[in-house]
């Protein structure tokens, strides 16, 4: 065996005990061992860190190097895992004074100020590694910023900062350790758990089995099937590029093999997999760092955010209907089809746990923390209890490694975001650039949404989900608010913005994974994406103009909402299609279109009477384009 052979297995063993205690110690924080917020949240960023630079050494991507190369690159990444460790370490054996420094300002504290130089830069390394370079150039950019800010005139400049305030803003519960940080701590990493052991209980293939089974068999079968299965493993998923690459890498191959054109199937793939970002009941990760900043009970924006989902995937779900019709795109073979109910008992011990976690979250009103773990747990008996596919130590251990494998990504862009919020707080460059957007809108909403829109897109095309989000919560929701707009809708018009980028050209990174996969021009997939995506982009408006849409219940106005949200979804597809059962022309797309236009508006009696109208519209061209398939069928 050699040399560096042997350092990759004990590389190996080193995640898994790593990974096993990351488990424990987040379970033991909301059950048996809770600690200071402080010396949690040290514990949480050091054995993320620690396990980000072993799962992305130095030397990763040469592994042909020569022997004294990847020494050199093991040396400089334990001398980094060295100062994680000790700057962590600090923190929670002295965290009365760093509490006590931190807070007050003391600028004299050496500890602090050199500890928080450090691992400021070993969080920048580490989302360089995980990320690429447009975070942490970001970042870099908001401290020069804040070094320079003395010399900037105009509205963007102020007073001069020592340095030593600077680093303790970065290196502080202002920074580091601010929402971003604890939101990951709290929240995230539990539900990361949650999905990891579902994948490891093989729910990822159960889905895809069990929306085989339901839409298999009608025409455009594989795509529904894309579509159903997304949304599914985006529910436990909440990565749009992660959604891609686990059901994509089945789904896009069989779009092809039946018929669809490679962009449509990439495209399709990539924006059902973006949806699991908004889609109920876990959501992604930006969700949660939203209860937190927003103020608002995760329950309550799950719960917000069930129609605008439903929305989106039922607009989807037609789009790939209509493109089915104008390929002429049949269903699967009957062989290539599960039985149903077999299918519906594998997937029952995973629905079980998504189910309890609903109850806990909605009915017991339980902290998501609670849910997530119990919700686990429920993981783990139903597999176990399961005869056919037996959950077994082996699996629960891979649940345990790929939990630690999730959180390294989502540590890497928390942090960094927690390093640009610190710098926001001191310098007050959120609330300036609030106030910009404010005076550049004149005071008009929907000219700040729409630079508002424009923001989230671009930020969201360098940034994950999370991160983008976090950069605009900071600087923009305030603007928002402040033209009038409630609290939610206008943090929830953000969150969809930052999730909607992964699908937006010129840099769409779900559709360039799909596109990867369907083995077709990036741009050209991503283009198509957007295209059939659309929907995503009308819906925040909607509800930002048309709040009922965020309401839900069992009673009238639901009804209504659920009506028109489904009637507004065929509407838009049918006029972009321009298909129902056979082609229409222009003048009925313009109709559709501005029916739905009408069904989305807040006046129940013109939504209802767009509805009545839709309705018969629909069932009109239905029937009339299935007589004239059937005789152009007779006549072939």
């Amino acid at each position: 065996m050699t040399f560096e052979e042997r350092y990759q297995k004990f590389v190996k063993y080193l995640i898994l005990a790593i990974s096993i205690f990351t488990v424990v110690l987040h379970i033991g924080e909301f059950t048996f061992m809770p600690m200071v917020s402080i010396k949690f949240y040290a514990y949480h960023v050091m054995v993320a860190l620690v396990l980000i630079f072993l799962y992305f050494p130095l030397d990763k991507k040469k592994p042909d190097a020569s022997k004294a190369f990847h020494i050199v690159c093991h040396i400089i990444d334990w001398i980094i895992i060295g100062v994680v460790i000790a700057a962590s370490l600090y923190v929670i054996i002295n965290f009365d004074t760093f509490i006590v420094d931190t807070s007050y300002g003391n600028v004299n504290n050496k500890y602090i100020f050199w500890y928080g130089i450090l691992i400021t830069l070993v969080v920048l390394e580490s989302a360089r590694r995980t990320l690429g370079w447009t975070l942490p150039i970001i970042a870099v950019i908001t401290i020069i910023y804040a070094l320079l800010i003395h010399k900037i005139p105009g509205l963007f400049g102020g007073r001069k900062l020592n340095p030593g305030r600077i680093v303790i803003a970065l290196f502080s519960n202002a920074g580091l350790y601010s929402t971003p940080t604890a939101t990951c701590a709290n929240n995230v990493f539990l539900f990361l758990m949650f999905a990891a052991f579902l994948n490891a209980s093989g729910a990822d293939r159960i889905f895809q089995d069990f929306a085989i089974a339901l839409a298999g068999r009608k025409r455009g079968g594989p795509a529904k099937m894309a579509v159903l299965g997304s949304a599914l493993f985006g529910t436990i998923s909440g990565s749009a590029v992660a959604n891609v690459v686990s059901t994509g890498s089945f789904t896009i191959p069989l779009m092809k093999r039946n018929g669809y054109p490679a962009a449509s199937a990439g495209a399709i793939e990539a924006v059902a997999s973006t949806g699991g970002q908004i889609m109920p009941p876990i959501m992604g990760a930006a969700a949660f760092v939203m209860a937190d900043i927003a103020g608002i009970p995760y329950a309550t924006i799950c719960l917000g955010a069930i129609i605008p989902a439903l929305m989106y995937y039922v607009c989807l779900f037609k789009m790939v209907d209509l493109e089915a019709v104008r390929y002429d795109i049949k269903g699967l073979d009957e062989s290539e089809i599960p039985d149903i109910k077999k299918s519906l008992k594998r997937s029952l011990k995973l629905f079980i746990p998504i189910i309890v976690m609903l109850v806990l979250l909605l009915g017991f009103k339980m902290t998501p923390m609670v849910s997530a773990i119990y919700s686990t747990l429920a993981i783990v008996i139903c597999g176990v209890l399961d005869r056919g596919e037996r959950m077994t130590f082996k699996n629960i251990i891979d649940g345990c490694v790929k939990s630690g494998r999730s959180l390294c990504i989502v540590l890497s862009a928390c942090a960094t975001a927690g390093i640009i919020v610190g710098i926001f707080s001191i310098t007050g460059v959120g609330l300036k650039f609030s106030n910009l957007i404010v005076q550049m809108g004149g005071s008009s909403l929907v000219f700040s949404l729409i630079l508002s829109l424009i923001v989230c897109v671009i930020l969201g095309m360098g940034l994950p989900t999370t991160a983008s989000y976090i950069v605009c919560a900071t600087v923009i929701a305030p603007a928002l608010v402040q033209l009038g707009l409630p609290i939610f809708p206008a943090h929830l018009f953000l969150l969809f913005f930052a999730s909607l980028a992964c699908i937006t050209p010129p840099v769409a990174t779900a559709s360039y994974a799909a596109a990867g996969i369907a083995k077709e021009n990036p741009m050209k997939t991503g283009w198509v994406a957007f295209k059939v995506g659309i929907t995503g982009f009308i819906l925040p408006f909607a509800f930002v103009f048309n709040t009922e849409y965020l309401h839900f219940g069992f009673d009238f106005t639901t009804l209504v909402t659920l009506l028109s949200g489904l009637v507004v979804s065929y509407a838009l597809a049918i006029s972009i299609q321009g298909y129902v059962e056979k082609k229409i022309n222009i003048f009925w797309r313009v109709v559709y279109l501005i029916l739905g236009a009408v069904a989305i508006t807040p006046y129940k009696v013109a939504s209802l009477c767009a509805i009545a109208v839709f309705i018969a519209l629909f069932v009109f061209h239905t029937i009339t384009g299935k007589k004239s398939n059937k005789i152009s069928a007779a006549i072939v």
